[in-house]
């Protein structure tokens, strides 16, 4: 358990999945930020919402001598990561589709940590020409390898239905402006909901951990 979870308001991590420049992602991102901003338990004080952007962490392709399920981190860009992740006390990953899967960026980030992800909650936020959907299906699998409990609702966002092309460069594959569709802030509301009702019910556990290690080592 790390001290997130047992103190505070609720720390949710926004991680943006993708690394590509001219990724989409990133408008996404901020779009699903000023959400969070209007959400009760962020007006509230009760949760706050940071954005993590994984390029920025600039990760090497897993170069870590041991596995991460034993906590034996022994590279600087590993502890830095892990600092991030563990300072959180949930999730909300942002990925797009690429080719039926989670971008490989987004795959090397999650298998850098194991204790930092577990017995956490987060909710999957997707988008492509299908939604994103299948990269959902695949990275809710992933999370719950490393023990991360996903939300039921998840937002899928079109490139059909969400992005704007007016006036674009149709010879531009980066093109089109970010606008979601009717329903989606409500959806991702939902979602949030979900993540932030889940992290509570998981905290008085979590407290209850704490107060039986701390009986055992004066025992």
């Amino acid at each position: 358990m790390t001290n997130a979870q047992s103190m505070g308001p609720l720390r949710i991590g926004l991680i943006v999945g993708s690394t590509r420049p001219g990724r989409r992602g990133t408008a996404i991102a901020r779009w699903a930020m000023e959400v969070a901003e209007r959400h009760e338990a962020v007006r509230v004080g009760d949760a706050v919402c940071t954005l993590v952007d994984l390029a920025e962490q600039e990760l090497p392709l897993l170069d870590e001598p041991v596995p991460a399920l034993f906590g034996d981190y022994r590279r600087p860009h590993t502890l830095r990561w892990a600092a991030v992740v563990d300072a959180c006390d949930a999730f909300v990953f942002v990925t797009p589709d690429y080719n039926r899967s989670i971008p490989a960026a987004l795959k090397n980030g999650i298998d850098y940590l194991y204790a930092e992800w577990a017995d956490k909650v987060a909710g999957v936020l997707s988008y492509g020409v299908r939604g994103g959907t299948r990269a959902a299906d695949h990275l809710r699998a992933i999370l719950t390898e490393v023990r991360t409990v996903v939300v039921p609702t998840e937002v899928a966002l079109s490139i059909f239905t969400d992005f704007d092309f007016t006036g674009a460069d149709s010879g531009d594959p980066t093109a089109g402006r970010f606008v979601p569709a009717d329903g989606r802030e409500a959806e991702l509301s939902a979602m949030l909901t979900e993540i932030v009702t889940w992290s509570r019910a998981g905290r008085p556990v979590d407290q209850a951990r704490v107060a039986a290690d701390q009986a055992e080592l004066v025992s």
